[in-house]
């Protein structure tokens, strides 16, 4: 329970995130700012996650987590009713800001909370029950937050994802267990959780984490605009294909959650891949109607069952530091959300239109796929070491990366 706890505040964590996009034009015409500069609220959480998630990491790494998670999603909280009272553009930047470090730093330790919770062989489960809280907040979350911003006001939108957070933080309090201060050798210390960093597997873990969240948005950001122009669809069906979007994330992260802890590497592979076919497609026939519509689900399908396999790989080649681990994997996701919609916004305004950015993204998911196929090398080159090794009259200890299925 204490898992899908978490995973109900990475929902308010994620409608937080993403709800802007559905309310960018009654925010900006509120507070007399243009909509790029409305736009730079969603860069700022970005920025502020890329920066947050590591930095807060360690700077708790010696504290009770639950006492962490508790403060964290205090703290987002608080964060979301200043926005909701920000009187001025800047207060809300601040806000947004705030948010964005407090965010950053619960998923970092609720994502080692989860994986601690749970057997070495259940890990990307457990992480599918948080990317699945992200999930629906695409699917429910952000359609409902545009809503409330068209009908009862930007300001409405805040109010409502700091109550989402109030509940999360009630469950965290009741339901996730106390954790006490390790003391002895085992006591967390950042000079050994830094050494994961000397890790080439970790390196390309976050690499291929980096290029498969940038692969998305590259996409997703202007979803919108490919839909209406260059689709030909209406702009009410603006939200309905992103509701599928949603739908196709919710269906991947349970299908990579179920099967990505027998099979890491295939999962990776499988969903990177199909990631680039769909990519690639909708570049071709990005002005039918029907084929965005259809392409937009499966590119949520594909892009989340890679989740589930990229966090648990992460937590499996930096066992020896889970809050890093958890920490980094968020920032390099974010590093992918900056990425992908830059890279894209160069390809549309060297004036090679709205389908453009699906070859772009095409291309970002394609250098993830050889990522992973130089890290799977490595994997095995590894393995194959360990079975030398391990042929000396000695006691063999299993270790995570013992448990993926190649």
């Amino acid at each position: 329970m204490a898992v899908y706890v978490l995973g109900l505040s990475v929902f308010a964590l994620g409608t937080s995130e993403f709800m802007l996009s559905g309310i960018l034009q009654p925010l900006a015409r509120d507070l007399h700012v243009s909509i790029p500069q409305a736009g730079l609220l969603v860069s700022a959480f970005a920025i502020g996650m890329v920066i947050g998630a590591p930095v807060l990491a360690a700077a708790t790494l010696r504290l009770p987590r639950r006492t962490t998670l508790i403060a964290l999603l205090a703290a987002f909280g608080l964060g979301q009713v200043a926005g909701a009272l920000a009187p001025s553009y800047g207060v809300l930047f601040a806000s947004r800001i705030v948010s964005a470090l407090a965010c950053a730093g619960f998923w970092a330790v609720g994502a080692a909370v989860a994986v601690s919770l749970v057997p070495v062989t259940a890990r990307a489960r457990a992480m599918a029950v948080m990317v699945g809280g992200l999930s629906i907040a695409n699917i429910a979350g952000v359609p409902a937050g545009a809503l409330l911003g068209q009908h009862a006001g930007w300001r409405a939108a805040f109010w409502a994802v700091a109550g989402l957070a109030a509940i999360g933080l009630v469950g965290v309090i009741a339901l996730v267990p106390r954790t006490a201060v390790p003391t002895g050798d085992d006591r967390p210390q950042l000079r050994r959780e830094l050494t994961i960093y000397k890790d080439k597997q970790v390196w390309l873990a976050l690499t291929a984490t980096a290029l498969n969240g940038a692969a998305v948005f590259a996409l997703f950001s202007y979803l919108s605009p490919l839909l209406t122009d260059t689709a030909g669809l209406a702009e009410s069906w603006v939200p309905t294909v992103l509701a599928l979007f949603g739908v196709g994330a919710l269906i991947g992260t349970f299908i990579g959650g179920r099967i990505a802890d027998a099979h890491l590497f295939g999962t990776l592979f499988g969903g990177i891949s199909a990631s680039t076919a769909v990519l690639a497609v909708l570049a071709l026939t990005a002005h039918s109607p029907i084929a965005a519509v259809a392409l937009s689900l499966m590119l949520g399908v594909t892009a989340f069952t890679t989740a589930p396999a990229l966090n648990a790989r992460m937590f499996n080649v930096a066992n020896a530091a889970p809050t890093l681990a958890g920490a980094t994997t968020t920032a390099a996701f974010n590093i992918g959300n900056t990425l992908g919609p830059w890279l894209g916004g160069l390809a549309i305004g060297a004036g090679w239109g709205y389908p453009s950015v699906a070859w772009t993204g095409a291309a970002l998911a394609a250098v993830a796929v050889l990522t992973t196929a130089l890290a799977f090398r490595l994997h095995r080159a590894t393995s194959h070491s360990r079975l030398i090794a391990s042929s000396a009259p000695k006691t063999a200890i299993p270790t995570p990366e013992a448990a993926e299925q190649h």
